[in-house]
């Protein structure tokens, strides 16, 4: 397991007070943009050890009194079905999931606004279905000449066209379901209209990553830049914070790219020059501070490399994903001299493999012990792995059998005699619902149930690209998820 590199609560801390700076700064009104996930952002829990993938959430909570919520998803993403590869789930379910969070936690949130719309029909259900339940919505149509042609969007028919939303919290989060959505142009309309109406509000970014004030090529800032190979966003130095104070700072190319048009835009919107010279500036990023163990997090940001490697491969070979963001990823591990050898579990699943002439996964106990599984035509790699890593996380005999034919077989009829599967094969909840049904009479098979918590975190990796429900199920579990870019058979239907 990783060696904890990060102070979450210092990092908490640090934060919060420099967003309270920031809103005194803007005169008692902040327009934040929130990069990045602002729910389980798992990638910075595993190159930053010791981080809350809830940090953000939970900050916006202790600011709950002062805070609202602006989500903001584009249409052409929701026409798309845009998904969140980690949660397997579009970008406006994903808007609806954080509502309720949000909701539930008591932080207001004000409403929802569709960006780059222009009569999708897709966006036109998502909008009528937040209306039906009661949310506020509004539409961003695109903007002739954004973002170069400042006088014109700076007009009445540039963000004056836009609607006004109505805030009354001194900060206001806007945030979306992933990048490209449109939080930028949705903070700077909303600080026009605020000037329009009198009201002196300022606007600043949210940033987590890259880590600004680390080395552009330390593990961590790299790390970033293989999870974004398909954006084909670079770590650069920031030459306007360079030129402006002395200071040698990261941030990514697509910030300082548009930081001179944010500027003067800020600045046509203020009437004079506004305070920030650089990309940098804008940030409200401290979580460089709250590294403690620099080793520790140049460990765990490889090893999120060689993770990425995979999951790119594997994107490509679905015809998902491209050669370009492959060969980003492999030009990182070479700057950084490191292959998937290192990551453990994959030499492990490899020789069980072979062994065994069959599928095969492997993982990563918390106590680095190294458990395998390989496929039968009962059960999944994925069934069999868990089943002997709870096995010995409990300190049941390997050879003792927790599941009776008696439970499986009527799961194998109900999936191919009632439901007309084609396979009898038991996928991991298959083998998880039985387990629990066991738990009811067995003792034994109780115990392991409670120990599948042990697995958060843990590493595993399959020989084979895994079934939607088995990868689902595991990423449930927290499981650290690779796979081999090969096909599990040779049906067309994946």
């Amino acid at each position: 397991m990783d060696k904890i590199g990060f102070d979450n609560e210092l990092y908490m801390k640090k934060q919060k007070e420099h967003i309270l700076e920031r809103i005194e700064q803007a005169n008692g009104k902040l327009y934040l943009e929130f990069g990045g996930k602002l729910f389980d952002d798992f990638h910075a829990a595993r190159v930053l050890p010791g981080f809350d993938p809830g940090a953000k959430i939970k900050l916006l909570y202790e600011l709950r009194e002062m805070a609202e919520i602006i989500f903001v998803v584009s249409a052409s993403d929701i026409e798309k079905t845009k998904m969140r590869a980690d949660l397997g789930i579009s970008y406006d379910m994903d808007v609806l999931r954080l509502i309720d969070t949000f909701s539930g936690m008591d932080i207001a949130v004000n409403s929802v606004v569709i960006t780059r719309y222009s009569g999708q029909p897709a966006a036109d259900g998502f909008m009528n279905k937040l209306t039906m339940r009661g949310v506020k919505n509004y539409v961003h149509k695109p903007i002739k000449g954004y973002p170069g042609e400042i006088d014109y969007i700076c007009s009445d028919e540039g963000f004056g066209a836009n609607p006004y939303i109505e805030t009354t919290k001194p900060l206001v989060v806007v945030t979306a379901p992933g990048p490209g959505s449109g939080k930028l142009a949705t903070c700077l309309s909303q600080v026009y209209h605020e000037s329009k109406r009198g009201v002196k509000a300022g606007y600043a970014k949210f940033e987590t990553f890259p880590i600004w004030n680390m080395p552009i090529k330390h593990p961590v800032n790299l790390a970033y830049e293989a999870a974004t190979a398909d954006l084909n966003d670079v770590n650069m130095i920031d030459p306007f914070h360079l030129s402006a104070y002395g200071v040698t700072t990261v941030n990514y190319n697509r910030d300082v790219e548009a930081f001179p048009i944010v500027q003067s835009t800020l600045a046509r919107i203020s009437g004079n020059s506004f305070d920030y010279k650089s990309p940098t500036d804008m940030g409200v990023n401290m979580i460089g501070y709250a590294i403690t163990d620099d080793e520790a997090v140049a460990e765990a940001s490889k090893q999120e490399i060689i993770r990425r490697f995979f999951a790119t491969k594997c994107a490509y070979r679905q015809g998902k994903g491209s050669q370009t963001a492959l060969d980003k990823i492999r030009l990182i591990m070479r700057q950084l001299n490191i292959t998937p050898d290192i990551r453990d579990v994959v030499a492990a699943a490899l020789e069980k493999s072979e062994v065994s002439s069959m599928p095969a996964a492997a993982i990563e106990l918390p106590d680095g012990r190294i458990i395998t599984g390989k496929a039968s035509q009962l059960m999944s790699a994925s069934s069999s792995c868990i089943l002997n890593a709870i096995k010995a996380l409990t300190k049941v005999d390997d050879d003792l059998m927790l599941l009776s034919p008696i439970i499986l077989q009527p799961i194998v009829d109900l999936k191919t005699k009632i439901l007309n599967g084609q396979s009898t094969l038991l996928k991991l909840d298959d083998v998880l619902t039985a387990l629990s049904i066991s738990a009811a009479t067995n003792p034994l098979a109780a115990r392991c149930v409670r120990s599948l918590t042990m697995l958060r975190d843990c590493e595993f990796h399959s020989t084979q690209m895994l079934h939607t429900g088995d990868e689902g199920t595991l990423r449930r579990l927290g499981l650290r998820v690779t796979c081999e870019p090969v096909y599990p058979g040779k049906d067309l239907f994946f």
